[in-house]
């Protein structure tokens, strides 16, 4: 189990790269984008920067990047005016969708063959193992 897990990984990487070449932007970049846009309020350049693990100069450096590609924008903070909030455009998101489409076909295709007590059983296994992940990432 734990090896086919690990095999689910590294694919997640490759496709993490693949999704990169489609958007022509680095796999940083892509990863921020994705952090961008599973954050309903966006990120401020600090907290992408930490999700990321790269110094805050860098992620400056990021967010001028993706904004100068119409990836993101900055906003003020909603509460604190001395801030910036990072959300990414609905052309990203448009663009991320689209390049995703091949990939989430594949997996809906794979799904399908399942009947749905697999299906479910499946859902409820990759939930639990995400959530071993994290707490594993947060070191609990």
């Amino acid at each position: 189990m734990a090896v086919a897990i690990r095999e689910l990984l590294r694919a997640n990487d490759e496709a993490t790269q693949g999704l990169a070449r489609r958007l022509g932007v680095g796999v940083t970049d892509a990863v921020a984008l994705d952090h961008l846009l599973s954050s309903s309020d966006g990120l401020g350049p600090t907290e992408l920067g930490h999700r990321l693990g790269i110094r805050s100069a860098s992620a400056t450096t990021l967010v001028d990047r993706l904004q100068s590609a119409g990836h993101a924008h900055r906003i003020p903070h909603p509460s604190d005016r001395r801030r910036q909030t990072v959300v990414a455009t609905e052309s990203a998101y448009a663009q991320v969708l689209g390049a995703l489409a091949p990939l989430f076909a594949g997996v809906e295709q794979a799904a399908a063959r399942l009947e749905p007590e697999q299906a479910a059983a499946t859902v409820a296994f990759l939930r639990e193992v995400a959530a071993v992940m994290r707490d594993y990432a947060a070191d609990r």
